[in-house]
């Protein structure tokens, strides 16, 4: 007979759960509901899914996956999805019946298993978007991840949870592509319809998040909410910032900021009364972390509850050698959003006051700061730009220009446009500023220039949020037409300026000429995209002017 059991000392208000049945599962081995983290901890241990480091963070090996599947991901095509989502490479269609026939085996396997971890959360920490998910496993750090990342109901409310979306984890299943209609055999399927994600074939623990930031990529809209792939933190005053960026370009980083309140790290809703996060945690980069750059996020890898994924650890000091990427450079730390001192409680703030794109140029031609109009803002959301550096991937000799439009495209559902019209029509309504900060290369591009000092991005970023740049004039870029301050408090003049930090201007000029006109090439793709907002990216270099003066910025 099938048990649903858990250790002694789990709570009775947890016992009372129902049976799994509602998601079709009959498991003939032990279930275990809603452990908290030291239990799951302890059953990760017990069950050899990976060891401790010094300090007590639980680390994690998920090779050969050590980061997202984007090209195994698939929606089921059918009549409720068939009209709204963007088919395509992102959104690969699967059948109904692909799905039914993948849902079968994945329950099967599941039912098998010796144990199942069950996990009863909340995406969303604006109750009146707020979805319930119910995550169920084999694998108990995996459901330690979910529990982190996610936001955790009050005990005497899980005898009452009714979950609105279901995901059925099954990381050692492998697909069968003729039989299930997969790529290979790694799988994540979102049903928007039944309201029910299926993954396997890989232990990346990401996987279990990203799935379910793009349900509320699709779920969110239909309801008037902008959904964004991005971080937010506030000030003293209330004053909330938003940070959009990819990979690599410092989004976890420059929210986690001593002197502000953090949000969240990564995926957040702007609503009709203001932002709200849609997790509980933070997953961050940790590929050489240190505590002199990032005291906030370091602290975090030396406490019990978090979980490293990919790193190396000494073999005798058990410590974490954040500078090793031999399993890969990918490695990430995760923790409850209260590990970080200054993080929201409530995970909402106020409507955004400034909205900052990152971007890590590895060309080192884009300003480290710059003011864009709200033609400009609509321009650079749906570029979403960052550039790969060379050695990172094979056959990469030199920077390559990377676009992946709202600054999150595989993780879209919608048409980017859609997303794009929402976020113009929020920054006109609350008047927020946007700008445009480059965290890449100075001096040089990759390999010649030097990147960009931290410390330096801080403080023009500090100088942003504080106003301090309200009164200072502003040059015009002559090819990319940005508005850049004369002036940054702390900031030497020369680093505002690109130019001015190469010693070949020359050589910058055909560098930027060549970024620019990447930038137009990813922007012929966007259909019915306003003249006024295709005219305010980068100019042909038959238009480009010596730089002028600008005034300061208006509102």
């Amino acid at each position: 007979m099938p048990t649903d059991t858990k250790p002694k000392a789990a709570g009775t208000i947890r016992e009372r759960g129902q049976s799994l049945s509602g998601q079709g599962l009959h498991p003939s081995g032990e279930v275990h509901r809603n452990l908290v983290g030291p239990e799951l901890m302890a059953a990760a241990a017990r069950r050899g899914e990976g060891e401790f480091a010094e300090m007590g963070p639980f680390v994690a090996n998920t090779a050969p996956h050590t980061g997202r599947s984007p090209n195994d991901k698939f929606v089921v095509r059918d009549p409720v999805s068939e009209q709204d989502v963007d088919w395509g490479k992102v959104n690969q269609p699967i059948s109904p019946q692909h799905f039914t026939a993948l849902l079968a085996d994945v329950r099967k396997h599941l039912d098998a298993a010796p144990e199942l971890f069950v996990e009863d959360l909340h995406c969303g920490a604006d109750p009146a978007y707020q979805l319930s998910v119910r995550y169920v496993s084999p694998n108990a750090w995996h459901m330690a991840f979910v529990r982190n990342m996610f936001i955790r109901p009050e005990p005497s409310a899980l005898a009452t949870f009714d979950p609105s979306f279901t995901v059925l984890h099954a990381p050692d299943f492998e697909a069968t592509p003729a039989k299930h209609g997969t790529r290979t055999v790694t799988f994540i399927v979102l049903n928007l319809s039944d309201r029910m994600i299926l993954i396997g074939g890989t232990r990346y623990a990401g996987e279990l998040k990203k799935s379910m930031f793009a349900v509320m990529n699709y779920m969110l809209p239909k309801q008037g909410v902008l959904s964004m792939h991005c971080s937010a933190n506030s000030g003293d005053g209330g004053d909330t910032a938003l940070f959009f960026g990819l990979s690599g370009t410092g989004k976890t980083t420059l929210s986690a900021d001593p002197e502000r309140h953090l949000i969240g790290d990564d995926e957040h809703g702007w609503s009709g009364d203001g932002v709200f996060n849609f997790e509980g945690g933070c997953y961050a980069k940790v590929i050489n972390l240190s505590p002199e750059g990032e005291p906030d996020i370091y602290r975090t890898t030396q406490m019990f509850g978090t979980i490293l994924e990919n790193v190396v650890l000494d073999p005798i000091t058990k410590r974490v050698k954040f500078e090793d990427k031999s399993i890969t450079e990918n490695t990430r730390a995760s923790y409850p959003l209260h590990y970080i001192p200054k993080s929201v409680p409530n995970g909402r703030g106020g409507h955004p006051t400034n909205v900052i794109f990152l971007t890590a140029d590895a060309f080192g031609v884009l300003p480290p700061i710059s003011l864009l109009t709200p033609e400009q803002a609509m321009y650079y959301f749906l570029s979403g730009y960052t550039a790969k550096v060379a050695g990172t991937e094979r056959g990469v000799t030199e920077p390559q220009a990377t676009f992946s439009a709202c600054f999150g495209a595989v993780f879209l559902v919608w048409h980017p446009t859609k997303y794009a019209t929402m976020l113009g029509e929020l920054l006109r309504k609350h008047g927020s500023k946007v700008w445009l900060v480059n965290t890449g290369w100075s001096g040089g591009a990759f390999g010649v220039g030097h990147r960009m000092k931290l410390q330096h991005t801080r403080d023009i970023i500090h100088a942003a949020l504080q106003g301090k740049l309200a009164n200072v004039s502003f040059d015009a870029d002559p090819i990319f037409g940005l508005r850049i301050p004369a002036e940054v408090p702390g900031v030497p003049r020369e680093v505002l300026h690109p130019r001015e930090t190469w010693s070949d201007g020359a050589a910058y000029d055909e560098q930027a000429k060549k970024l620019a006109g990447m930038f137009r090439e990813n922007f012929d793709k966007f259909d019915g995209v306003s003249d006024e907002i295709r005219k305010a990216g980068p100019r042909q270099a038959s238009e480009a002017h010596v730089q002028e003066k600008a005034g300061p910025p208006e509102g």
